[in-house]
């Protein structure tokens, strides 16, 4: 049976996982002033999984992964690590960090979109609806009418949808090879494999363009490795200890609205009235899709609800 913990300390460290994955948006930016997007993407990955298997070498996970299983994971790291954070980095100049979560956040309905037959589970009327929303608050946060220069690239938005579409399908891919005991092992080879594949990126498209050591690279990679990935990743877990999955899953729309509300406080980033009415339409579909996911099926797959999220 689940520990059961006081809903105050609940809401604190769903709080703190909450704020550290919002954060990565406006650290994101700040640390490219030192380095390339692929080298800090490389550094983001590698500092989080150091973090995260220094915790499991200390607190091992409920099951161990087979020499197999590792290898599915690592590899299932290109996609779920390595596509998903260098795309994101590429676009992150280019798009204010508030849009660029809400663009990310579309991942719930792409996760919802690749159920039915990646993992057999129907979409119903409401999986429907919230997809409708959601894409057509993309559509509004992007003002593709607006004149060029006036509103994100449309490169910038390709790359981050693509990167949301990687994450999703790789998220999808995990609950199909793992089942729930090993998606905390998984998660953190998957970490790895992502990094691994990041530096030989970096390596051969940026090999002259190293990071610039300093304060503004510390700082961006303490925050993007250690509290945007691995603790939000050991914070997710615990709190799947005492509440159930669908329920947590249902609120990651507050993920891209922190992230929006610091972009506005921290870097003055302003959303016309349409844009502000997309942005309510991705929120509303993120969470409905979450909602309508209901509870997880004994001996089966959740299509959200036990995604391994430990990056955003």
């Amino acid at each position: 049976m689940p520990r059961r913990l006081p809903t105050p300390a609940v809401a604190a460290i769903f709080g703190l996982m909450v704020l550290a994955w919002a954060g990565n948006y406006l650290f994101v930016r700040l640390g490219e002033s030192a380095a390339t997007p692929l080298w800090l993407a490389t550094l983001r990955a590698a500092v989080g999984a150091a973090g995260v298997l220094v915790y499991q070498a200390v607190r091992p996970p409920s099951a161990q992964l087979s020499n197999r299983g590792r290898r599915d994971a690592l590899l299932l790291g290109i996609p779920n690590t390595a596509v998903f954070l260098g795309l994101w980095f590429a676009a992150a100049p280019a798009i204010a960090p508030g849009e660029t979560a809400v663009v990310v956040y579309t991942f719930p309905l792409w996760v919802a979109l690749f159920s039915p037959w990646m993992l057999g589970r129907p979409l119903h009327r409401p999986h429907g609806v919230a997809i409708g929303l959601g894409f057509a608050g993309v559509v509004l946060v992007s003002e593709p009418w607006q004149a060029a220069g006036a509103g994100p690239t449309p490169l910038a938005l390709l790359e981050l949808l693509v990167a949301a579409v990687s994450w999703a399908a790789a998220t999808v891919a995990f609950q199909r090879r793992f089942p729930a005991s090993e998606l905390a092992a998984a998660n953190a080879y998957q970490l790895l494999g992502g990094a691994a594949a990041l530096l030989v990126a970096a390596l051969v498209l940026d090999p002259a363009r190293w990071p610039q050591p300093g304060p503004v690279l510390g700082v961006s990679v303490v925050w993007l490795g250690l509290f945007g990935t691995a603790f939000a990743y050991i914070v997710w877990f615990y709190l799947l200890e005492s509440i159930p999955a669908h329920t947590l899953s249902g609120y990651s729309f507050l993920v891209p609205l922190g992230a929006l509300g610091l972009s506005v406080i921290l870097e003055g980033e302003r959303l016309s009235p349409t844009q502000l009415a997309g942005v309510a339409l991705v929120l509303a579909g993120t969470y409905l899709v979450a909602r309508v996911a209901g509870p997880e099926p004994a001996g089966g797959h959740d299509g959200l609800s036990r995604a391994p999220i430990a990056k955003g």
